[in-house]
């Protein structure tokens, strides 16, 4: 009488046992189908043009990318960084872990943004939504590897689909709130000058809302990240698994290493996904800065300098 949770009252671990096994057995190979060969076709793709370049070919493309993204400092921060990476031994891990991480965070994408417009278009869907996401953030990230072992096996494919389980979230959150935060009297002008409901969204509020959908792309990231040591659990390979042998081996130096690898990735993405999202003012296009817009002021000065020899 005094101690009535004494006794399970609501056999939910049972229930959900059993939901899970249906789920298994019957719809098993309709998620490995169409799920797991697409997700394990586009991860070999990225995975194989990672491990397979050159490290020198990786760090001039680096050093490119970073500039004409970011800016000069950063890119030579990203090369350093990824160095540091090749010189403790732990290249080809983070090639098969970047190769993970991008897959992922592709995925987050093509399927996170579409949801966050269509909960800022529907009341209705953000309300289903929320309680959604709520749980797929404050599940502990364990409690995904059983399900998605059960439904997709162990290896890398199923590592992608936890990760984007547990990245897809802040990106589906701040792309609902960067469309929603857009001004309405904006809305009401590109309407009254005869804009259609999709050259509303693809040509205002997106645009206006890019740099918190970036937020949310750069959030996906980190968590992506996040979840490399917890994916390794289900034989998923790279600098998580690294970590997890020198734990099981007690070697603190191997999980060092791997450790080392992901925080210098992690920073190196982070930089290059912030200064994407900058709008800062007197901050150049992209197109004028870096490689492109040092390219583009030498062919300008040359141009310059034949119009005076012509005349």
């Amino acid at each position: 009488m005094f101690n009535p949770f004494e006794e399970t009252i609501w056999p939910l671990g049972e229930q959900i046992d059993d939901i899970v096994s249906w789920i298994v057995s019957n719809y098993r190979f309709i998620f490995r189908e169409w799920i797991g060969i697409p997700v394990g076709i586009v991860l070999r793709q990225i995975q194989s043009f990672f491990v397979e370049m050159n490290p020198i070919v990786f760090l001039v493309g680096l050093f490119v990318i970073a500039w004409q993204l970011a800016s000069r400092n950063i890119a030579i921060f990203s090369v350093i960084a990824m160095t540091v990476v090749g010189l403790i031994g732990a290249w080809q891990q983070s090639m098969v872990t970047l190769a993970l991480v991008i897959t992922a965070v592709f995925f987050c994408i093509l399927i996170g943004i579409p949801l966050g417009i269509w909960a800022a278009s529907s009341d209705r869907f953000a309300t289903f939504i929320r309680p959604v996401l709520d749980t797929m953030q404050t599940l502990p990230a364990f409690v995904y590897l059983v399900p998605v072992v059960m439904l997709f096996g162990t290896g890398e494919v199923p590592g992608v689909i936890v990760t984007f389980i547990f990245a897809v979230p802040p990106l589906i959150r701040l792309t609902n709130i960067g469309i929603r935060g857009v001004p309405e009297d904006v809305v009401e002008a590109a309407r009254a000058f005869g804009a259609t409901p999709q050259q509303v969204l693809i040509q205002v509020q997106v645009p206006l809302a890019m740099p918190t959908i970036l937020a949310g792309v750069n959030q996906s990231l980190m968590l992506a990240l996040s979840m490399v040591v917890i994916a390794s659990l289900i034989a998923v390979a790279g600098l998580g698994q690294m970590v997890n042998r020198g734990i099981g081996r007690l070697d603190v130096g191997l999980a060092s290493v791997g450790g080392v690898g992901i925080v210098l990735i992690a920073i190196v993405l982070d930089r290059i996904t912030q200064a994407i999202g900058d709008n800062s003012p007197g901050r150049l296009p992209w197109k004028k800065r870096g490689p492109i817009g040092l390219v583009l002021n030498l062919w300008k000065k040359t141009q310059k300098k034949k119009v005076p020899q012509e005349s």
